[in-house]
């Protein structure tokens, strides 16, 4: 009696199938057209700002029962295949395969692309710089942690422009080759995983050695061919390298998020809905910090984010990262970054970009 019913439920949702393979055919059609007018132009193949005004444009159209996650999470990656119709692009991240940095690159860009795992954060900007990648993704700020230094010092450095953001939840999970603690003699996995499950290993492996590796990917490799060593790395890593879970979120906050950048040689024009980034360096005299702000609230520009990193000169001098809301090329910000340049000892952007979808 249930197939009687089933059947003509089935036949309509084929029915729909057919539509949708048929829809995204021609879309895939129109892309390709697309395609042909960038090669004449010299587009760039990938164009963050139109990507973010689509997937917001869904969300805001979606009527249900499909939830607008899951609607931009299904046009993502049809964007993503036809992008690949132009050109597959090639996006560096902080490897081995199954890091969170992998994670956020198929978030950002959908899964066809070629990825390129690198060995540490200072590679993956080495590789952008060169053109080996289109683009890299890097960690630059963890909820529980805070700022990620190394990015902060390589931004400062690099030519390079950074034309996205994203954030997606850290979860921590201990494993091991057996999927217990017997045998091992070290927990491994990135400095910043083991700040942010400390109070945890504090509790239940106070004794067992802690040691920090260049990610916690290389981590879940190491204890896969090592029965004395136990990783904490993500799920996804653990399936990758055949690892058994001794806990999972493990993670002390349960709410832990890292943020991520994307970083090429496209600088992107306004979405809508975009973030500044800057970095400068004050005069060295009372009031210095609080007068070199000032034009953001003159000229009404929304300050979200305020870091301070060493200048390294030995004499107690700063740099200031600053993300403000809005883009550089909108009037109030041009307006504000152009004071800021005037009155900065040291001044530059380092990228606008849409904000987080």
């Amino acid at each position: 009696m249930s197939d009687n019913k089933l059947l003509p439920l089935r036949i309509k949702i084929d029915a729909i199938d057919a539509q949708i393979l048929d829809l995204l055919n021609q879309r895939a059609r129109v892309a390709e057209e697309v395609g042909h007018v960038k090669a004449e132009t010299n587009a760039p193949v990938f164009r963050p700002e139109r990507e973010a005004q689509v997937l917001r444009g869904v969300a805001e159209r979606n009527p249900g029962p499909l939830l607008s996650d899951d609607i931009q999470l299904i046009f993502r990656e049809i964007m993503s295949a036809c992008r690949a119709l132009e050109r597959r692009v090639v996006v560096a991240f902080l490897g081995p395969v199954g890091t969170f940095s992998e994670q956020a690159v198929y978030k950002q860009f959908g899964h066809a692309i070629q990825p390129l795992p690198c060995v540490s954060i200072d590679e993956v900007f080495r590789a952008t710089e060169a053109g080996t990648a289109d683009f890299g993704v890097v960690p630059i700020e963890n909820s529980s942690e805070g700022a990620i230094n190394r990015t902060l010092d390589l931004l400062l450095q690099t030519s390079l422009a950074i034309s996205g953001e994203l954030a997606i939840a850290v979860q921590h999970s201990l494993m091991s080759r057996s999927g217990n603690m017997e045998g091992i003699s070290r927990i491994c996995a990135h400095s910043q995983a083991l700040a942010q499950c400390q109070a945890w290993l504090n509790q239940h492996y106070p004794h067992v050695e802690r040691h920090a590796v260049a990610s916690n990917a290389e981590a879940a490799r190491m204890a896969s061919g090592d029965y004395t060593v136990a990783a904490i790395a993500s799920e996804i890593a653990g399936h990758q390298y055949n690892l058994g879970i001794v806990s999972a979120h493990i993670q002390d906050d349960p709410h832990n998020r890292t943020r991520f950048a994307v970083i090429g040689r496209l600088r992107t024009t306004p979405s809508g809905k975009d973030q500044t980034s800057i970095v400068l360096a004050t005069p060295n005299k009372a009031g210095a910090v609080y007068n070199l702000l000032a034009p953001l609230e003159k000229h009404g520009v929304s300050m979200t984010r305020f870091e301070s990193r060493p200048a390294r000169t030995g004499n107690w001098e700063y740099y200031f990262y600053v993300d403000v809301e809005g883009h550089v090329m909108d009037a109030k910000v041009e307006a504000a970054m152009s004071e800021l340049n005037d009155k900065a000892a040291f001044f530059k952007v380092l990228g606008s970009y849409p904000c987080t979808v």
